[in-house]
């Protein structure tokens, strides 16, 4: 007796060989059977024209606090993710424990658009790693993995000093221990940021901006002694280009991990191929040396929201990131001063703020969302429309918004996209030197709802615009993510794997809208979208959605580094 049968679907099984009608059979959470599946199920679902897909797998994501109170990872599993990894760009909660507790959350608060309000909702009884994972076994619905972050290893051993301050030999020392210990217990490995943007609650370079080249290759090195590990990074090249010496940085500490390094986020743009070729030569060059260095990129156009209230971006303009340490009340008295309004103004039109200063054209964003009854008139308009018809400079237009919806406007830069970006895209998404990822899911709430990353390229990509077949983009999907992190029988369908599976239906799948829901712990709010045409997702062969709503089962498994993951060695990158 089968626990499920998924009948008369065709099935698309990640691998990227041509899709086949198949029955497929699932018994104690496994593939058991494909092809005419004749034995009786429990449970039946009926696939008549619909894809049978494996589970997706986001390899970047911060759902490393929402677990903790929404153990879905909604809305992830709406766009057909059933493997998650969390602890990415340098920032985990574990190992650090409460005494740092405080710190931590205004940093996630900061740095990735996390409320205050809901990270005050951990109880935060973990020393260790280990005692963190703990915590999650048994009680989540996705398969979940973390990397362990530089900037929380940093904390734990300088406390303090971590921010700002070249560690000592004997702190050193000491990090490779916290890090070989949090290995053991099951992180997947390492993730650290060097990127000028990453800022702490006071406004200061997290830990890990602090961090030496020779700190670097010291936990680099801790990385290779442990099997089924990876390495996760960000330099400021990544968004400004990168340097020969980032270039020699990233190969060199693949090779001292002896694992793949992937690096966050490759931005695709038909207006600059040669941009986006010199990033990708980071990996040609790495692979000379006998390194893997790998670019997650987005499968969409990344379309930001810009607020007031948690303030990032904004926070990066210069003479900005002192107002946003200020409550939101004082912040609005401060947004309110004409005086203020002109040093701000000022401020973002400068030199010193290179590309975010593009932001300042005012006059360009357009207003996404509002919520002040006065203000409800201006949604969907530009702050140019605004200023003409109010007979005000666009600052001012668009402070006064802003005050009067208590700073929780939400802004959207204008973003061309051509068919050409299309294009270009889906060969960025079949290069070898590239793996689809980076959404950022679960964190900046306020800014976007990165799990839209799936079913924007299924259905923009791949339904709307046949740019490459659904046999190509469910394996980018899938198996190609999966490889590069060594994930034990996961990102295919096939018999003695997991059963994750997703059943879609391809005339209909794509997302929704973004909109404002305020579901998180203390009444915070996040940005949330729907899946559309995601009929069925399966984890570990229990239902988890069905018709677009979350079932309440929670069969996810916390995955562990060694257990879980095989060593995917440096010089052998992804499979494709």
């Amino acid at each position: 007796m089968l626990d499920l049968v998924i009948r008369g679907g065709t099935v698309v099984d990640g691998s990227g060989a041509p899709a086949r009608r198949a029955d497929v059979g699932v018994r104690d959470g496994r593939v058991v059977a494909m092809g005419e599946v004749d034995e009786p199920a429990t449970t039946v679902v009926d696939a008549d024209g619909l894809l049978v897909a494996p589970g997706f797998v986001d390899l970047h994501t911060h759902y490393d606090a929402q677990l903790s109170w929404d153990p879905t990872a909604s809305p992830s599993p709406l766009h057909g993710v059933t493997t998650v990894i969390g602890g990415n760009c340098g920032f985990s909660l574990a190992p650090a424990g409460a005494e740092h507790a405080r710190y931590l959350a205004r940093m996630m608060a900061r740095v990735e658009g996390m409320p205050i309000a809901a990270l005050e909702h951990l109880d935060w009884s973990w020393d260790s790693f280990g005692q963190w994972l703990a915590k999650l076994d048994g009680s989540i619905a996705v398969n979940a993995g973390f990397l362990v972050g530089h900037s929380a290893v940093r904390r734990v051993v300088m406390g303090e000093d971590a921010v700002g301050h070249v560690a000592s030999e004997e702190q050193v020392r000491a990090m490779t221990e916290v890090l070989a210990r949090s290995l053991e217990e099951g992180a997947l490995g390492l993730s650290t940021s060097q990127a000028q943007t990453h800022n702490d609650g006071d406004g200061m370079p997290v830990p890990s901006r602090a961090a030496s080249r020779d700190e670097l290759e010291a936990l680099c090195a801790v990385v290779s002694r442990h099997p089924g590990t990876t390495l996760e990074l960000i330099v400021p090249g990544c968004i400004n280009g990168f340097s020969e010496d980032e270039v020699d940085l990233m190969a060199t500490l693949s090779l001292l991990a002896d694992r793949p390094a992937n690096w966050n986020v490759l931005g695709v743009s038909a207006l600059n191929p040669d941009g986006l070729e010199h990033q990708l030569e980071a990996s040609t060059s790495a692979a000379t040396r006998g390194a893997t260095v790998v670019a997650l990129t987005l499968p969409h156009t990344m379309k930001l929201r810009l607020s007031f209230e948690p303030g990032a971006i904004l926070d990066s303009l210069p003479g900005w990131s002192e107002m946003f340490t200020l409550p939101v009340p004082e912040r609005m008295k401060v947004l309110s001063d004409p005086a203020e309004r002109a040093r701000l103004d000022a401020g973002a039109k400068s030199k010193e703020a290179g590309i975010i200063g593009a932001l300042a054209r005012w006059e360009n964003l357009v207003i996404d969302e509002t919520f002040a009854p006065g203000n409800a008139a201006y949604e969907g308009r530009s702050v140019r429309d605004v200023a003409r018809e109010t007979g005000q400079e666009p600052f001012d237009a668009l402070l006064d918004v802003v005050v009067a919806d208590k700073l929780r406007t939400g802004l959207r830069p204008p973003i061309g996209e051509s068919e050409a970006d299309w294009e270009l895209r889906a060969k960025v998404w079949q290069d070898p030197r590239t793996v689809v990822g980076g959404s950022d899911a679960g964190a900046h709430l306020d800014m976007m709802c990165g799990a839209i990353y799936s079913t924007s390229m299924l259905g923009d990509g791949v339904r709307a615009r046949n740019l490459v077949s659904w046999e190509e983009a469910i394996c980018q999907l899938t198996d190609v993510p999966a490889r590069l992190y060594g994930l034990r029988e996961r990102g295919r369908l096939a018999e003695g794997f997991w059963a994750d599976i997703v059943v879609l239906d391809p005339e209909r799948v794509g997302h929704g809208p973004e909109r404002t829901r305020d579901d998180l712990p203390g009444g915070a709010s996040r940005l949330y979208a729907e899946g559309i045409g995601i009929e069925h997702v399966i984890v570990n062969g229990e239902e988890i959605v069905r018709g677009g709503s979350f079932t309440g089962s929670l069969p996810g498994a916390v995955l562990r580094s060694g257990a879980d993951t095989e060593t995917v060695r440096a010089g052998a990158g992804a499979a494709r």
